[in-house]
């Protein structure tokens, strides 16, 4: 990228939501768009058939929707067209903060992370499958579809939905499913689709309060009815599903050690975000790090001058166990040997750049953002 050029605008985070016929994922949806923590959220409405319901149900709730009808995306939408409505999607009068693409019930999930993974457009990131599944008709799915084991296996994250029709020993079946099918993915249980939002976007950066003048959002309509019902119970405890952990050091991580914690992260570890301090493996630059189920990104910023040199995460995930998380990544700090070898001498430059290449591997390279 050339250093005269503007720096690029964010990425939104595009996010594929999955289930077979029935599991839930448009209530899931529109569960989203009444608690969406300020985001401006864009909607791809993928519908298998002439009727196109689903886009009629999550109508109005969005300022960009976009509707695909006539078949499955997977199979009847090649990447180049898929591209045209992210493109729509991506301008920035939209202003949007996170893209999801709700997929037919009869999609093949795989085919679309591939679709969104091949995609050339510089504006958009991979933001995770969610798989949903039925967990009361659970096995009945399995049996019509037993495709479902692959759909799991490549899931970011599982959400059990109509858990409260499905027992603990239907639960604890499906979890067991789940582990079979070789799946990493963070296991959520909801009732009605609602899962914390914040499992799959952060808060918005821009509170649509700093706007001058807007529209009236379908999560301001929500609030209010839900004022005027106060008899209507919506899950206020829904970040008791999963935890968050957080993690700050002022000493450089080693960028080995990190990258051996990054490729063997442990299972229900469904998102990483945050800064990373590598010290003198680029003393120029802090690097933001996006991490998704198995996808992983980062992204070289340089450091401002008053700026403190911390390394600054969050882990978000299911079952998982923090204060292991908070021990490994201690642990992947440099070592204070390491920190005092920083003489400006070309076998150390050369080793620090050794030390860099797991990182850079992941970096996106400056053609694609052209």
């Amino acid at each position: 990228m050339n250093p005269s050029s503007p720096p690029r605008s964010r990425q939104i985070p595009v996010i594929v939501l999955a289930g077979f016929l029935g599991s839930g994922k448009t209530t899931l949806l529109n569960h989203l768009l009444r608690h969406r923590a300020g985001n401006r959220i864009g909607v791809i409405v993928n519908d298998f058939g002439s009727i196109e319901i689903d886009a009629m149900t999550v109508s109005g709730q969005v300022g960009s929707t976009v509707s695909l009808g006539g078949g499955c995306l997977c199979c009847a939408v090649d990447v180049s067209e898929l591209d045209t409505y992210l493109e729509t999607l991506t301008r920035p009068a939209a202003r949007l903060d996170v893209i999801v693409i709700e997929a037919s019930g009869l999609a093949e999930p795989q085919e679309l992370v591939r679709m969104l993974l091949a995609s050339d457009n510089p504006h958009i990131v991979y933001g995770g499958l969610v798989e949903v599944v039925d967990a009361a008709e659970f096995a009945a799915t399995r049996e019509r579809h037993p495709e479902i084991d692959r759909h799991l296996a490549v899931a970011d994250l599982v959400v059990l939905n109509k858990t409260d029709r499905a027992g603990d020993a239907g639960l604890l079946r499906i979890r067991e499913a789940v582990a079979a099918t070789g799946s990493t993915a963070a296991v959520v249980p909801a009732t009605y689709g609602r899962i914390d939002p914040e499992l799959l976007f952060d808060p918005a950066l821009r509170p649509d309060s700093e706007e001058k003048a807007r529209q009236l959002t379908f999560e301001d309509l929500y609030l209010e009815e839900r004022a005027a019902d106060a008899g209507e119970e919506h899950g206020d405890h829904l970040h008791a599903a999963y935890e968050s952990v957080e993690f700050t050091s002022d000493v450089p991580m080693s960028p080995r050690r990190l990258m051996g914690f990054l490729d063997s992260r442990p299972e229900g570890l469904y998102r990483i975000k945050g800064f990373v301090d590598f010290g003198a493996g680029d003393t120029d630059n802090r690097y933001a790090l996006h991490a998704v189920g198995r996808f992983l990104r980062f992204a070289p910023r340089p450091w401002s001058r008053a700026e403190p040199r911390l390394t600054s995460l969050v882990l978000i995930g299911s079952g998982i166990d923090a204060e292991a998380l908070r021990k490994e990544l201690a642990d992947c700090r440099e070592t204070a040997r390491a920190q005092r070898e920083t003489a400006p001498d070309t076998t150390q430059d050369a080793a620090h750049e050794r030390s860099m290449w797991g990182v850079l591997r992941y970096v996106q390279q400056p053609g694609d953002d052209a």
